[in-house]
């Protein structure tokens, strides 16, 4: 609403207000996957999580709709009425907040004991599952926010740019509804590889040209990947901490990888104008090499833990 008063009275402090307003919200949105994972079985978790961020193939089309469709509704406000949208989601999601109840075996109980944080840090799962979050979220809004530049530099037109900006977001989203079965079935190691993969392969296929098909399918495959990585890294991250340390290890999680994420999207502009679109996504290449091997280390640890020792 203050975004909406902001376009109105022409006060462009007031916009970006309204629009810090939005991104707190979106901080506190992004628990939502937490929020699941809480109330699941341990079977279930990697599953509920996958499910919310599903929630997000919806976004890949009430977005667009909203940025064009909605532009005139308020005669005078000229792209006023898509906040006014954005208003009114937010009420929707308060009423379906109020309805969520969490069973008391998913909340933490008095007594509980809660290691310090440097203690559950040292946690070779915790440092895979941050870094596979972090590493992968900064990869993908940095290649992302440079998609735009490097389209319009090529020639393309801003709808060729916002179809293969819908794609990515479908990419991004719609393996949601398989990703968390997969974790189940495979293990989250073998999933935060494939995303490492899907990275490269985006990579690879940014390099091979710029046609409206490499772009169409390397920002898909980056799309893949960030949620093979995210998901993943989320599920394991709710493996390596009690009901009493979620809050904390929760939020140290989220504070690393939004610190990294906000990072790569204000040196995405900058990069492609050193490097260019090729050099910018060759460079990703040292940070998708690092999450890899990190998830083969913590490999190596787990089955030398697991080993049973010979007398």
């Amino acid at each position: 609403m203050l975004s909406f008063a902001a376009i109105a009275a022409g006060s462009f402090w007031l916009f970006c207000a309204g629009n810090l307003l939005l991104g707190l919200y979106q901080g506190f949105a992004m628990y939502y996957r937490f929020a699941a994972a809480d109330v699941a079985s341990p079977a279930f978790r990697s599953r509920a999580i996958s499910l919310v961020m599903a929630g997000g193939v919806v976004a890949a089309f009430l977005g667009p709709w909203n940025a064009s469709a909605t532009l005139g509704w308020v005669a005078g406000v000229p792209s006023g009425a898509p906040y006014l949208v954005i208003a009114v989601l937010a009420l929707v999601a308060i009423g379906l907040l109020t309805q969520l109840r969490v069973p008391p075996s998913g909340e933490p109980q008095p007594g509980d004991i809660s290691r310090p944080m440097a203690v559950i840090g040292s946690q070779p799962g915790f440092l895979v599952a941050v870094l596979a979050g972090a590493v992968g979220y900064a990869i993908m809004i940095l290649v992302m926010t440079a998609t735009p530049l490097a389209m319009r530099a090529a020639g393309f037109e801003m709808s060729q740019v916002a179809l293969i900006m819908q794609w990515h977001v479908l990419g991004m989203f719609a393996p949601s509804f398989v990703t968390g079965s997969l974790i189940a079935r495979f293990g989250v190691d073998r999933i935060l590889l494939a995303g490492a993969a899907m990275f490269a392969a985006a990579v690879l296929l940014a390099n091979l040209g710029q046609t409206m098909a490499h772009f169409w399918v390397a920002l898909v495959s980056l799309g893949i990947g960030w949620n093979f990585l995210f998901v993943g890294g989320s599920a394991l991250l709710s493996t390596v901490h009690s009901e009493a340390e979620r809050g904390k290890v929760q939020g140290i999680n989220d504070l690393i990888i939004f610190s990294l994420v906000a990072i790569g999207s204000l040196m995405s502009g900058h990069l492609f104008h050193r490097l260019g679109w090729e050099a910018l996504n060759l460079a990703m290449l040292p940070l998708i090499l690092l999450v890899a091997l990190s998830v083969l280390a913590w490999l190596v640890v787990r089955r030398h833990a697991s080993r049973p020792s010979v007398d």
